[in-house]
């Protein structure tokens, strides 16, 4: 069996490359997939389609349209989503996606640090599971593909 996680949470740190490798390590049988994490190419997709916008809400606007479009598709892909809250970020598009995750039925891993406990409660309560770190997570799936 060989299954499908999409990877949500801000792309300003290696974290998905941490889980990419530790998952190869383990030889977990996982395809990842996951939000453009080239910042400045998902900020000018908009205008890169579309044409030079008036101003920057129409840019904001039509880059988020197409990334949307990224996200909705890569994410219906997926068996499972890993959403990473961490301390240092705004994590707006964090919580959209796993809340579209819980929307879609999709079964979510939220990793959260202890001190984001409070206000990320009512998500983690709708997550299957939830943890404080990538390890954690990584012992997650790797009791997924388990043998008795």
């Amino acid at each position: 069996m060989e299954i499908n996680v999409y990877l949500a949470g801000e792309i300003h740190s290696n974290w998905r490359e941490e889980i990419k490798e530790k998952a190869k390590s383990l030889q977990l049988p996982i395809h990842f997939y996951g939000p453009m994490e080239n910042h400045d190419r998902s900020d000018i997709i908009g205008e890169e389609i579309l044409g030079e916008q008036p101003n920057a809400i129409s840019r904001d606007e039509a880059a988020s349209g197409i990334n949307n479009l990224r996200t909705q598709l890569l994410m219906q892909k997926s068996d499972l989503v890993i959403a990473l809250f961490g301390e240092k970020y705004k994590q707006w598009n964090t919580a959209m996606d796993a809340s579209a995750a819980v929307s879609q039925g999709k079964p979510l891993i939220l990793i959260r640090p202890k001190e984001l406990h409070h206000p990320l409660k009512e998500l983690s309560s709708k997550a299957k599971v939830t943890v404080e770190t990538v390890n954690q997570a990584m012992k997650v799936l790797s009791y997924i593909f388990e043998k008795e």
